[in-house]
């Protein structure tokens, strides 16, 4: 797709072609970065798609919208990388403000307060601080409405790419799975309500899997996770009822009766068990969890649609499968679960767009961008070996800055 013609001032000097506007969202877990980089001379073959705001002055840059992240326990390999892609340069100045004033980074989460003090020591900026609740609507309906095959359903090892209605996108019900999860009704742009929460999400599965099992990191969990068997430690309805279902109440054999329930009548100690096992069990119990109470917040409120988002999901399949499951079940197969290819990076993104809203440097950031090309179907694109790879691949964005 080709770019449409806009007018442009006197050629960039090389300090404005070099820019890359950044913004941080600061977890309990993860330190998320969106930063945008300029293509390169020879990177003209790229789609992209741009939008003016009428300005026929304005300097349009073409690049792409980058992502990166870090454990927030690491963030002085967060500030590094940071310094050596020379991001920090880059920040916008307030209005009005002396060339060789402090720049400013836009930041949301927790992390924004609790780490301000380390970004001016260590890259001399100043973190504008964004609404966590605000950021990470504001990239969700950024994602939803601009960027192509965003959305997607996973169940049954099927990955269809949704098509999204943008006169029926509202109101859905958002699921952000971090360190713990927040559920908020969204009704527009700028309009929404936590309505629901929960205090058991990613950082309980880190923190728990790491207590068990000794792993260090979240994606080792993960990963060990692949090996595992849950049901050599879950107590299932077939436990209880000598291996035949509970066809009364619609429960077959093989439903978890009681997640870690064989631990109780086992006589096994913590070593006596796989990890493996362990982390698969309590990645399933917490998936499960999430998704039944996310489904029951949406017939609270008649919502048909949920969209789950945050880095506990990783674009691993066996987590999407679960809570798509939980949800397909307990509703009846009327509500659907769906996920965003960028999950992690709402709160980043909204930080980033609010560049726009304070007018810092005159940065506006153009909505209607599509991502790079990929490889994936929009057909059921079944996965043969999600064991082996993320199915969520937080693909560059190209799009395009228009600074008047």
């Amino acid at each position: 797709m080709e770019i449409e013609n806009h007018a442009r001032s006197e050629p960039m000097e090389e300090s404005q072609a070099q820019i890359s506007h950044l913004a941080v969202d600061i977890g309990g877990s993860l330190v998320k970065l969106v930063y945008f980089s300029q293509n390169s001379e020879d990177d003209s073959s790229k789609s992209n798609v741009q939008v003016s705001n009428g300005n026929k002055g304005a300097a349009v840059i073409e690049g792409k919208l980058q992502f990166a992240k870090f454990e927030t326990a690491k963030i002085h390999d967060c500030i590094d990388f940071i310094k050596s892609k020379q991001l920090r340069l880059t920040g916008c100045q307030h209005n009005g403000a002396s060339a060789n004033e402090e720049c400013v980074i836009k930041a949301t989460g927790g992390g924004a307060h609790k780490f301000a003090d380390l970004f001016k020591e260590k890259l001399g900026v100043c973190l504008g601080k964004e609404d966590e609740m605000d950021s990470l609507v504001a990239g969700a309906n950024f994602l939803l409405k601009s960027v192509q095959d965003e959305a997607f359903t996973y169940m049954d090892g099927q990955k269809e790419f949704a098509q999204i209605d943008q006169d029926d996108l509202y109101p859905y019900l958002l699921v952000n799975i971090g360190s713990g999860v927040s559920m908020i009704k969204v009704d527009g742009p700028g309009k929404f309500e936590r309505v629901s929460g929960t205090n058991v999400g990613g950082g309980t599965f880190w923190g728990l899997g790491r207590l068990l099992t000794k792993c260090n990191s979240f994606d080792e969990l993960l990963e060990l996770s692949h090996r595992g068997n849950n049901r050599a430690i879950d107590m299932l309805v077939g436990d209880i009822y000598g291996g035949t279902d509970y066809k009364k109440i619609g429960l077959t054999s093989t439903a978890i009766a009681s997640s870690f329930g064989k631990a109780i009548s086992d006589n096994k100690e913590l070593d006596d068990y796989k990890p493996e096992d362990i982390t698969r069990s309590l990645l399933r119990m917490i998936s499960n969890n999430i998704g039944q109470i996310s489904y029951l917040n949406a017939l609270r409120f008649g919502l048909k649609r949920i969209f789950f988002a945050g880095f506990f999901l990783r674009g691993h399949a066996y987590t999407m499968d679960t809570i798509a499951v939980a949800v397909h079940f307990w509703s009846k197969g009327e509500a659907k679960a769906m996920f965003l290819r960028h999950e992690g990076f709402l709160g980043a993104l909204g930080a980033f767009m609010s560049y726009e809203k304070h007018g810092f440097d005159n940065l506006m950031v153009h909505q209607l961008v599509q991502q790079s090309p990929i490889c994936a179907s929009h057909g059921g694109d079944k996965t043969h070996s999600p064991a082996d790879s993320e199915l969520n691949d937080n693909p560059s964005i190209d799009c395009s800055l228009c600074l008047s």
